[in-house]
């Protein structure tokens, strides 16, 4: 389900072992359904996006930015800037403040497409560096073309899809990067051992363990992890991952 970005409060959350509203969300085929019309009902602006944190950006940005060319300078010199893919990219925050940047073509995959015309309307090709494809259409049923991108872009999106469906995602992200390419996963973790579930937009916060699991399944590699600093206090831990 490729939603968009945000952070959140720890106490926003209900332990998953209370599954009995869950159950019903799936069996009843409204999980991915309700995070849409959960989105739909959201602004169209930065503090939309970011469920009103919308004063992290720029130390959310430097981390960004830090953790890549520090991954690169470590472990994947010959990885290039050339066209990159902002998965769950909202109005294209990260992309126009972080990614066009350093990219000389950035695409996008976002589901509402309102935020999609948004994110068209608001960033501006400068140079050699230019947006590229924009792609309606939710991360669940979404599949790069092969061997297309140096950079995958995976931000506060992943935990609107079930384990499933994560999985085969990231396994089709890793085909869709050229032989130097990098997947960046940039998520809430929870900091207890238990996975907890936000029944408001069907999303789930996973341990880091989870993690750690889905990525072994779906045939990734750590490179280098870390967690995100500066944030305010009563956030989810935000952990970086970047993987090949």
């Amino acid at each position: 389900m490729t939603v968009t970005d945000q952070p959140k409060a720890a106490d926003s959350f209900r332990p998953s072992n209370a599954m009995d509203d869950s159950e019903i969300c799936e069996k009843i085929e409204q999980w991915y359904g309700k995070a849409d019309s959960y989105w739909r009902n959201q602004p169209s602006t930065v503090n939309g996006m970011l469920g009103g944190f919308g004063k992290i950006t720029k130390t959310d940005v430097f981390a960004s930015r830090r953790f890549l060319l520090d991954t690169i300078a470590d472990y994947s010199k010959q990885t290039q800037f050339q066209r990159a893919l902002d998965c769950g990219a909202g109005i294209g925050r990260i992309t126009k403040e972080f990614l066009l940047k350093w990219f000389k073509v950035v695409d996008l995959v976002e589901q509402n497409g309102q935020f999609l015309e948004e994110a068209r309307k608001s960033i501006n090709s400068e140079d050699d560096h230019c947006l590229g494809e924009l792609f309606a259409c939710g991360l669940q049923d979404f599949t790069p073309e092969p061997e297309r991108y140096d950079v995958i872009w995976c931000q506060w999106v992943l935990a609107y899809l079930k384990d499933d469906d994560l999985i085969a995602f990231l396994m089709r992200c890793k085909k869709g990067l050229r032989s130097n390419g990098l997947l960046i996963i940039k998520e809430n973790v929870t900091s207890g051992f238990v996975e907890e579930v936000d029944f408001q937009d069907c999303s789930v916060t996973r341990t880091e363990l989870s993690m750690q699991n889905i990525f072994h399944k779906a045939g990734l590699t750590i490179l280098k992890q870390e967690l995100q600093k500066n944030f305010p206090k009563g956030l989810f831990p935000v952990k970086m991952y970047a993987l090949k």
